[in-house]
């Protein structure tokens, strides 16, 4: 049953290249077995995963595997292209050297209830280099079951050859202060030859990491010399959504930001959060958040990698009844953005609210109550956080370009914005 779960990466995988289904390459956990999976870029856990050839930039990959005793470990690299579908090319064009290397950086957890091993590890590394720019999957396996993927990450290798410099502003082409913003930005390439600036440029614009909405972008509004000017398109108007809520469960021996109660039931420790009410018709409140990200940390510790516990953490949402029309999914860096069992917030009809129980290593959380109308997999901040056009939102764009006879889709340049500022 673990295989025929755990396969599915794969087959999803080997499904796009006959192209039949699109490949899930989101950053996800295929095993409940492993945990609090995080990419970060080394030396900045606030910036995407993104490295620049040429420039001494790591990727740092860590997880924990919920076990006593260690595991053997694998992991390789997927080629994408700009939507992070297969590109299709072999090894060889990507990797230089063997396209798979052992995990052997580990530490065994310490002090805890949750018997637990921590892994890590950085690329590129000394076993793997990446050779070309573009999107990269990440995919981690036991040393001997090879086509099972126990999870999965995504990041990025830019060749920083163009700039690209972004503004944002709540006066939208669709209302004004209210609801929405908006993107434009230009795409300077007097360092970097693109023959046809109007079909050769591909453009994707993701809003503080979500998969959804993402603005697919492949033709600009107007060209001068060497700047290609975005503005104006239906694909750069995002939802304003709201600051993200925030808890910390950092301490057992006493509640934290948004907890409740801590207390221990064998075999773990639980906190219980504040209940959560809509904000959807309450005016803006300004907070400080790391715009979805989650860190791990235990303030009793000096060690939190080892030391840190895993909490059954309780979130509950009082909507005073139940609401119609879809469900409602808890939403944040540490769920991946998945719409999945574990992410969804389940009604209680004796207390008119929705709950969720997440078991989550001990850190500083961002999370936020994402609406999914039924028959569709597209989640909403509208229903139940709202739409504020002051939100401090963090707007990645970036821009790829596919050179005459290549195969693959180049990752050339990007830029960041956030609105509010």
């Amino acid at each position: 049953m673990r295989n025929l779960l755990l396969a599915t990466a794969m087959l999803l995988v080997a499904l796009a290249a006959l192209g039949d289904e699109p490949a899930d390459t989101r950053t996800r956990t295929f095993d409940p077995s492993f945990r609090s999976l995080q990419v970060k870029l080394a030396g900045n856990d606030f910036f995407p995963p993104i490295i620049t050839r040429g420039n001494n930039d790591h990727i740092v990959i860590s997880f924990d595997e919920l076990k006593d005793d260690r595991s053997y470990l694998r992991y390789s690299l997927l080629h994408c292209d700009a939507d992070w579908q297969p590109s299709g090319l072999i090894d060889s064009e990507f990797v230089d050297g063997f396209n798979y290397a052992d995990i052997e950086d580990y530490v065994f957890s310490s002090g805890t209830f949750s018997q637990f091993v921590h892994y890590q590890f950085t690329l590129p590394n000394e076993n793997m280099q990446m050779l070309i720019s573009g999107n990269y999957l990440v995919r981690v396996y036991y040393e001997d079951e090879p086509e099972v993927t126990l999870l999965q990450a995504r990041f990025m290798v830019c060749e920083n050859e163009v700039k690209v410099p972004v503004t944002t502003t709540s006066r939208t082409d669709i209302d004004y202060n209210d609801s929405h913003q908006q993107l434009s930005f230009n795409v300077d390439t007097r360092n970097y030859r693109v023959q046809d600036m109007y079909r050769d440029l591909k453009v994707r614009v993701t809003q503080n990491s979500r998969p959804y909405p993402e603005g697919a972008l492949s033709a600009p509004m107007k060209v001068n010399g060497n700047v290609a000017t975005f503005d104006h398109n239906k694909q750069l108007i995002f939802p304003a959504g709201n600051e993200f809520r925030r808890i910390e469960t950092v301490a057992t021996n006493y509640p934290t930001m948004g907890v409740e109660a801590i207390e221990y039931h064998h075999p773990f420790y639980h906190a219980t959060l504040r209940t959560d009410v809509p904000r959807c018709h309450e005016p803006y409140l300004y907070d400080q958040t790391q715009h979805g990200r989650y860190f791990i940390r235990n303030a009793e510790a000096d060690n939190s990698t080892a030391c840190a516990d895993y909490l059954v953490t309780h979130f509950i949402l009082n909507t005073g009844g139940e609401v119609p029309g879809g469900k409602i999914y808890l939403s944040g860096e540490f769920t991946h953005y998945l719409y999945t069992p574990a992410t969804l917030m389940k009604y209680d009809a004796s207390t008119g609210c929705y709950v969720c129980d997440m078991m989550l290593k001990q850190g500083a959380y961002n999370y936020e109550y994402l609406f999914v109308p039924d028959g569709t997999d597209k989640g909403f901040t509208s229903r139940i956080e709202g739409d504020k056009f002051q939100t401090v939102n963090e707007y990645l764009v970036r821009v790829y370009h596919r050179r005459p006879g290549e195969r693959y889709d180049r990752f050339i340049g990007y830029g960041i914005a956030f609105s509010g500022r």
